[in-house]
């Protein structure tokens, strides 16, 4: 079931680039980011509100919320430049840069999460990493 979700994910991550590079057209990259943000923020909590999710909100530790501070930080910050990518580059560049985060991710879940990954992974992210350059040069 993970892989249909994360094929949806990959369909409105395409998504968002197309609309994100026509609504950045002739603003402020950050203002964008910041409407964009306020979008996500009241579409999420009415999710969990009319699905009455907001239970878990009791049960929170301290590290759950230091990481998921840390980690909506680093969102914030990626989507920061992400929309100043798309406002002067050309979409078909910037996206495979930034799914180098994907190699990353690799990485990163290695050194911190003590992952262990395959030749396969391996070998995946190498390919990620290649079709980036390929795409990112003019």
């Amino acid at each position: 079931m993970w892989f249909y979700y994360a094929l949806l994910s990959a369909l409105f991550a395409a998504l968002t680039a197309i609309f994100a590079k026509i609504g950045v057209a002739n603003i402020n990259s950050n203002l964008a980011t910041g409407i964009r943000t306020v979008v996500i923020l009241i579409m999420i909590w009415s999710i969990i509100l009319v699905k009455n999710e907001t239970k878990g909100i009791g049960a929170l530790t301290k590290q759950n919320i230091i990481f998921l501070v840390l980690s909506g930080l680093a969102t914030g910050l990626s989507w920061l430049f992400y929309f100043k990518a798309l406002q002067v580059g050309k979409v078909s560049q910037v996206v495979p840069v930034d799914k180098l985060s994907v190699a990353i991710a690799i990485v990163l879940s290695v050194v911190f999460l003590k992952e262990s990954i395959s030749f396969k992974d391996m070998a995946g992210a190498g390919l990620i990493i290649a079709g980036a350059i390929v795409l990112a040069i003019k």
